[in-house]
């Protein structure tokens, strides 16, 4: 997984480093520079992961045991979403490339009780799953300080001050460069300018030049230095590495010339260079925190405190990560939800914050009401659902994490790309450097800045961000319009989208179907509403709202795309009560044994926005298709009504697979949108899925892209800003590619400088960065 693993013993012997943390190590030691590291690396050895030591590009030091860790009580913030599984966030120190998030989770799936272990390396975040005991939390706390990793009980606030820290650093790195930069090149100006000057006074300048550049380029240039030792411990160069290496030619030549007294020298270029650079990283970061902001934002929905109603009815203001589900919270008007719930009375809410709805909307009683909205209305009483940590807000937020970070199969070959420059660019400036002092017989100083100006030039920065940009700020765009990416590979696959598979009831239609009067007898009604109540299904939905006074039927179980059945009684389709084919329109059969069946009728109302939503994909070039297991007289009038030709009743979630099959068999790549656990095995299957707002969970689960908004006029759009965002992405890595092609040959004929050379390469990763921010415009 992570490459060819390097003798780590000779490693530490060759560099005089610690084998583990890469500390320099003090005279007498011998691999490890304490106790803590020699332990930490016999356990990465024990659990066969020791090729983490080959790939590693972490700060020297940063992973050393602690002596003395904290100790921390993890268990009361571990979580048991299930019987007898319990799931604990962390925050993770130390966590600073991607070997350290791949050691994390293989060291803690070795353990036999852990099921699964996620760590994001953008948020520090590590999510671990076990079965057992809560207190089994302490132990795998202690595993991972074993092997240097720091950990703490997540929050969004624990990551925005490590990225504060981090952001600051670059910052007063760019300011330093930045101010040694300009007095250098005032400096720099009179030597070239002072043609007539004496040797003395020309030395004295290049001394003050010095005096002024030398600091900056060591204090300045930790940055890149830092990375490009890490890299070059692991034995995997970077580019960094390149970029030091050009600084440092460079001052050190600047340097010869003004030991001698030559006619010039380059503190300018290496200072101008490091300013240049930090302030490409430092866009280049605000351009990735801005595209991933929308996490940022959906966390910040839950912080702050929120009423909780005690027993004695008194009013206590407390965290929102100290609610637990069943508790219940006032929320006054004008207040945010901060965690799901429920309500025994109506509410008016705005949740444009995570739907993108303009409109306030009504929620009725006993309707889930979520996280992150705004109360228009009168205070109320809810009842909380789901604590912080398991609401919706969070498991949008681990979903939009899990699609920004993960490869396609674009960003997979400009890593490959990437991986082969540094060797060489290396290889075309030593033979540069050969070529103009060796067959041109040019001073070596000529040679060597020549050399160095393809070391700067010639950089995989553009390269590198040419995919990773686009998709990150194409997905933090959709989040805004209401629409949430799960897969890392959706935007490409339904940007090559050329055919749409739609559910009816809930995607087309509104997915509230009305029970219509026709005089049922009041307690087969009631029977019949309690078995309801046990479903999702819309009509299984509208029959128990029909009825709320139904209590819930014991032993229900819900067989997907038939029914429900307690006992003798079943509840759904004609053919699952025994009566063969359904009848026309929406209707639920229920029969208890070998009774009279009773036949419970539905109304539903076409999505006002279904017709012309799919007129525009017709334009886009995908017909559609209606699919629905509902009855040939209902799926007939929904065609008729949304403009669909081509469309097909009674379809139970083994036909709906199958014709997607047959379509992907014919050459086609069909889009499925669905809402419904029927139609989970079609949207799995299919090239590629969406789902609408209010699907089913197992239905969103299964889909690439959610959408939160009602309705299915984003998904028009979502196209639209795929297929540009795949349009882009090539863009990106053509001008790269060809950007690369020109400077090489520039750069080893010696027709820039090192400061030109860095502000071309600046440049590129600037229009690159500048080229993806358009992936968000529809």
């Amino acid at each position: 997984m992570l490459g060819r693993a390097l003798p780590v013993a000779s490693e530490a012997v060759s560099t005089g480093a610690c084998t583990h943390c890469g500390a320099a190590l003090a005279a007498g030691q011998d691999r490890f520079c304490c106790n803590g590291c020699a332990g930490a690396h016999a356990l990465v050895a024990g659990l066969g992961l020791a090729s983490f030591y080959g790939r590693r590009e972490t700060e020297a030091g940063a992973l050393r045991p602690e002596e003395a860790p904290p100790v921390l009580d993890l268990a009361p913030f571990a979580a048991a979403p299930k019987d007898d599984l319990q799931r604990l966030d962390l925050m993770v120190a130390g966590l600073t490339c991607g070997a350290c998030v791949w050691l994390v989770e293989q060291a803690l799936a070795a353990e036999r009780d852990v099921l699964s272990a996620r760590a994001s390396l953008t948020a520090r975040r590590l999510t671990i799953t076990w079965r057992g005991a809560a207190a089994r939390a302490n132990d795998l706390g202690a595993l991972l300080a074993r092997l240097g990793f720091r950990v703490a009980p997540w929050s969004p606030a624990c990551l925005r001050a490590t990225e504060d820290a981090e952001g600051r650093a670059l910052t007063r790195a760019l300011g330093i460069a930045a101010f040694g930069s300009m007095n250098v090149m005032l400096v720099s100006v009179a030597v070239w300018v002072g043609g007539d000057m004496g040797p003395a006074l020309r030395h004295g300048l290049h001394w003050l030049a010095a005096l002024i550049g030398l600091p900056v380029v060591l204090v300045a240039g930790m940055p890149f230095y830092r990375s490009a030792w890490a890299a070059l411990r692991a034995g995997r160069p970077s580019m960094d590495l390149a970029i030091s290496l050009g600084v440092l030619a460079t001052a050190g030549m600047s340097l010869s010339e003004t030991l001698r007294n030559g006619p010039y020298t380059w503190f300018d270029g290496a200072t101008m260079l490091l300013a240049l650079l930090l302030a490409g990283r430092v866009f280049d970061r605000a351009a990735r925190r801005r595209a991933r902001q929308s996490v940022a934002e959906l966390l910040a929905l839950q912080e702050g405190l929120v009423n909780r109603l005690l027993p004695d009815g008194r009013l206590e203001a407390v965290p929102a990560e100290a609610v637990a589900a069943g508790d219940r919270v006032l929320v006054a008007a004008g207040d945010r939800l901060r965690l799901d719930g429920e309500a025994a009375v109506d509410a008016l809410l705005d949740a444009a914050a995570t739907t993108g709805e303009s409109v306030p909307r009504r929620y009725a009683a006993g309707e889930p009401l979520p996280a992150g909205a705004v109360n228009m209305g009168a205070a109320f009483t809810m009842t909380v659902s789901a604590s912080a940590k398991d609401g919706s807000l969070a498991a949008m937020a681990r979903l939009l994490e899990r699609a920004e970070q993960a490869k396609g199969r674009f960003v997979a070959i400009a890593d490959r790309a990437s991986r082969f420059y540094v060797p060489i660019v290396h290889a075309v400036a030593a033979a540069t450097f050969l070529a103009w002092w060796g067959v041109l017989d040019a001073p070596w100083q000529v040679a060597l800045v020549n050399a160095v100006c393809v070391l700067l030039i010639t950089c995989p920065c553009a390269l590198a961000l040419a995919v990773p940009a686009v998709q990150v700020v194409a997905v933090g765009g959709l989040f805004r319009r209401g629409v949430l990416v799960t897969s890392a590979t959706a935007l490409e696959r339904l940007a090559g989208a050329d055919h749409v598979v739609l559910d009816k009831t809930g995607t087309l239609t509104e997915g509230r179907p009305v029970l219509l009067p026709e005089g049922q007898d009041p307690a087969t009604l009631r029977r019949a509403a309690g078995m309801a109540r046990a479903s999702r299904h819309p009509l299984a939905q509208a029959l128990a709202r029909a009825c709320p006074e139904a209590p819930l039927a014991a032993g229900v179980r819900e067989v997907p795309g038939q029914g429900l059945e307690a006992g003798a009684a079943r509840l759904g389709s004609s053919a699952f009560c025994g009566l063969g084919t359904s009848a026309d329109g929406m209707t639920l059969v229920f029969r208890d044994g070998e009774g009279a069946p009773v036949a419970f009728r539905f109304a539903d109302r076409l999505r006002a926005d279904a017709a012309a939503s799919v007129a525009a994909l017709g334009e886009l070039g995908l017909p559609a298709e209606l699919l629905s297991g509902d009855g040939e007289g209902a799926v007939a009038a929904v065609a008729r009504q949304a403009g669909i030709a081509q469309w097909r009743a009674a379809a139970d979630p083994l036909a709906k697979q199958a014709r997607i099959a047959a379509l992907m068999k014919a050459g086609r790549h069909p889009l499925m949108v669905g809402d419904g656990i029927n139609d989970a095995a079609a949207l799995a299957a299919a090239h590629v899925s969406a789902s609408p707002a209010g699907a089913t969970d197992l239905a969103q689960t299964a889909s690439d892209l959610v959408l939160q908004r009602e309705g299915l006029s984003a998904l028009p759009a979502v196209i639209r800003i795929a297929r540009q965002a795949q349009s882009i992405a090539r863009q990106n890595i053509g001008f790269s590619l060809v950007y690369n092609v020109v400077a090489v040959p520039v750069a080893v004929l010696g027709l820039v400088t090192p400061v030109i050379a860095a502000l071309v390469m600046a440049s590129s990763s600037l229009v690159v960065v500048l080229n993806a921010l358009r992936a968000a415009k529809d």
